[in-house]
Protein backbone atom coordinates (compact mmCIF):
# COMPACT_ATOMS: atom_id res chain seq x y z
CA UNK A 1 0.00 0.00 0.00
CA UNK A 2 2.56 2.52 0.88
CA UNK A 3 4.15 1.57 -2.26
CA UNK A 4 1.41 2.44 -4.47
CA UNK A 5 1.40 5.65 -2.57
CA UNK A 6 4.62 6.42 -3.08
CA UNK A 7 4.60 5.97 -6.64
CA UNK A 8 1.23 7.54 -7.13
CA UNK A 9 2.87 10.47 -5.52
CA UNK A 10 5.88 10.42 -7.80
CA UNK A 11 3.60 10.27 -10.81
CA UNK A 12 1.54 13.65 -9.30
CA UNK A 13 5.05 15.30 -8.76
CA UNK A 14 6.35 14.68 -12.25
CA UNK A 15 3.14 15.37 -13.88
CA UNK A 16 3.11 18.67 -12.07
CA UNK A 17 6.64 19.34 -13.28
CA UNK A 18 5.75 19.15 -16.64
CA UNK A 19 2.34 21.41 -16.94
CA UNK A 20 4.67 23.72 -14.75
CA UNK A 21 7.23 23.55 -17.50
CA UNK A 22 4.55 24.10 -20.19
CA UNK A 23 2.70 26.95 -18.55
CA UNK A 24 6.75 28.81 -18.27
CA UNK A 25 6.84 28.41 -22.01
CA UNK A 26 3.52 29.64 -22.90
CA UNK A 27 4.55 32.92 -20.60
CA UNK A 28 7.72 33.15 -22.57
CA UNK A 29 5.98 32.85 -25.50
CA UNK A 30 3.45 35.52 -24.38
CA UNK A 31 6.00 37.76 -23.35
CA UNK A 32 7.74 37.39 -26.79
CA UNK A 33 4.83 37.94 -29.14
CA UNK A 34 3.85 41.31 -26.69
CA UNK A 35 7.10 42.17 -28.04
CA UNK A 36 6.51 41.49 -31.51
CA UNK A 37 3.19 43.55 -31.78
CA UNK A 38 4.57 46.24 -30.28
CA UNK A 39 7.51 46.27 -31.98
CA UNK A 40 4.95 46.33 -35.59
CA UNK A 41 3.13 48.96 -34.66
CA UNK A 42 6.34 51.33 -34.16
CA UNK A 43 7.15 49.66 -37.25
CA UNK A 44 3.82 50.41 -38.88
CA UNK A 45 3.83 54.28 -37.87
CA UNK A 46 7.55 54.79 -39.17
CA UNK A 47 6.60 53.18 -42.57
CA UNK A 48 3.79 55.47 -42.85
CA UNK A 49 1.50 53.30 -42.44
CA UNK A 50 -0.11 54.28 -39.31
CA UNK A 51 -0.41 57.77 -38.13
CA UNK A 52 2.08 59.19 -34.80
CA UNK A 53 0.57 57.75 -31.73
CA UNK A 54 2.05 59.05 -28.20
CA UNK A 55 0.21 56.29 -26.63
CA UNK A 56 1.03 53.70 -28.85
CA UNK A 57 4.93 54.45 -28.53
CA UNK A 58 4.18 54.55 -24.36
CA UNK A 59 2.38 51.20 -24.25
CA UNK A 60 5.48 49.82 -26.34
CA UNK A 61 8.30 51.47 -24.52
CA UNK A 62 6.24 49.32 -21.21
CA UNK A 63 5.60 45.98 -22.94
CA UNK A 64 9.65 46.52 -23.59
CA UNK A 65 10.60 47.22 -19.98
CA UNK A 66 8.16 44.42 -18.67
CA UNK A 67 10.13 41.78 -20.84
CA UNK A 68 13.58 43.30 -19.57
CA UNK A 69 12.43 43.23 -15.94
CA UNK A 70 11.08 39.62 -16.60
CA UNK A 71 13.86 38.48 -18.85
CA UNK A 72 15.88 36.29 -15.89
CA UNK A 73 12.19 34.55 -15.49
CA UNK A 74 11.53 33.99 -18.97
CA UNK A 75 14.51 31.06 -19.85
CA UNK A 76 15.13 29.20 -16.94
CA UNK A 77 16.94 25.51 -17.00
CA UNK A 78 13.59 23.60 -16.87
CA UNK A 79 12.53 24.75 -20.36
CA UNK A 80 15.56 23.99 -22.36
CA UNK A 81 15.06 21.57 -25.19
CA UNK A 82 11.39 22.26 -25.21
CA UNK A 83 9.64 22.74 -28.09
CA UNK A 84 7.00 26.02 -27.82
CA UNK A 85 4.39 25.86 -30.39
CA UNK A 86 4.72 28.05 -33.47
CA UNK A 87 7.35 29.16 -36.05
CA UNK A 88 10.05 29.77 -34.03
CA UNK A 89 11.82 27.79 -31.08
CA UNK A 90 14.31 28.48 -28.60
CA UNK A 91 18.18 27.71 -29.30
CA UNK A 92 20.26 26.03 -27.10
CA UNK A 93 22.77 28.30 -26.82
CA UNK A 94 20.47 30.44 -24.65
CA UNK A 95 21.21 27.71 -21.79
CA UNK A 96 25.10 27.19 -23.28
CA UNK A 97 26.16 30.88 -23.45
CA UNK A 98 24.69 32.04 -20.36
CA UNK A 99 26.83 35.34 -20.55
CA UNK A 100 26.50 36.13 -24.07
CA UNK A 101 22.59 35.83 -23.61
CA UNK A 102 22.52 38.24 -20.32
CA UNK A 103 24.72 40.34 -22.42
CA UNK A 104 21.96 40.96 -24.94
CA UNK A 105 19.47 41.36 -22.17
CA UNK A 106 21.58 44.08 -20.73
CA UNK A 107 21.83 45.79 -24.34
CA UNK A 108 18.20 45.61 -25.04
CA UNK A 109 17.46 47.05 -21.60
CA UNK A 110 20.13 49.98 -22.56
CA UNK A 111 18.12 50.73 -25.65
CA UNK A 112 14.65 50.54 -23.88
CA UNK A 113 15.94 52.86 -21.17
CA UNK A 114 17.79 55.16 -23.32
CA UNK A 115 14.36 55.08 -25.48
CA UNK A 116 12.39 56.36 -22.74
CA UNK A 117 11.19 59.93 -22.66
CA UNK A 118 13.31 60.64 -26.18
CA UNK A 119 10.32 59.49 -28.48
CA UNK A 120 7.94 62.53 -28.68
CA UNK A 121 7.48 62.53 -32.04
CA UNK A 122 7.78 60.67 -35.46
CA UNK A 123 11.35 62.13 -36.18
CA UNK A 124 12.40 60.97 -32.99
CA UNK A 125 10.93 57.36 -33.01
CA UNK A 126 12.51 57.02 -36.59
CA UNK A 127 16.05 57.54 -35.03
CA UNK A 128 15.20 55.94 -31.67
CA UNK A 129 13.38 52.32 -33.26
CA UNK A 130 16.52 51.05 -35.43
CA UNK A 131 18.81 50.96 -32.19
CA UNK A 132 15.92 48.59 -30.55
CA UNK A 133 15.22 46.75 -33.45
CA UNK A 134 18.90 45.89 -33.73
CA UNK A 135 18.93 44.64 -30.13
CA UNK A 136 16.21 42.41 -30.75
CA UNK A 137 17.09 41.43 -34.06
CA UNK A 138 20.70 40.36 -32.71
CA UNK A 139 19.57 38.37 -30.02
CA UNK A 140 16.77 36.59 -32.43
CA UNK A 141 19.95 35.84 -34.82
CA UNK A 142 21.89 33.95 -31.89
CA UNK A 143 19.24 32.53 -29.65
CA UNK A 144 16.05 31.50 -31.08
CA UNK A 145 15.76 28.71 -34.32
CA UNK A 146 13.30 28.90 -37.46
CA UNK A 147 11.09 25.47 -36.65
CA UNK A 148 11.62 22.81 -39.20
Amino acid sequence: MIRTVVVVGTLLLGIGAVVAQQDQVKVTQAQMKGNGKNAGALAAMVKGEKPYDQATVDAALAQFEDTVKKFPTLFPDSIKGMKPEGDYSYSPKIWEDKAGFEDHIKSFGKAVADAKGKITDLDSLKATLPVIGKQCGGCHETYRLKAT
